[in-house]
């Protein structure tokens, strides 16, 4: 699904135009995000493209949603 992944002052947003959907990230894997996963306020968890560790924000991007994890 595309993304915008955007810098805002309370940190790092991920918004979903189809959903019409802004969630702040709460969680990630790696400091750089690109190339792992992040955790968004609702719950859902993106696995994010591989790149440049310096890239510019806001930037839109594919990203996967992993499925939804049996507790």
């Amino acid at each position: 699904m595309k993304i915008m992944v955007r810098q805002t002052p309370r940190g790092l947003s991920v918004y979903v135009p189809k959903k019409d959907l802004e969630e702040p990230v709460v969680e990630q894997e790696k400091e750089d995000i690109w190339g792992g996963w992040v955790r968004l306020k609702n719950g859902w968890t993106l696995e994010l493209p591989a790149m440049a560790a310096d890239t510019k924000l806001p930037i839109t991007v594919e990203a996967r949603k992993r499925a939804e994890e049996a507790n």
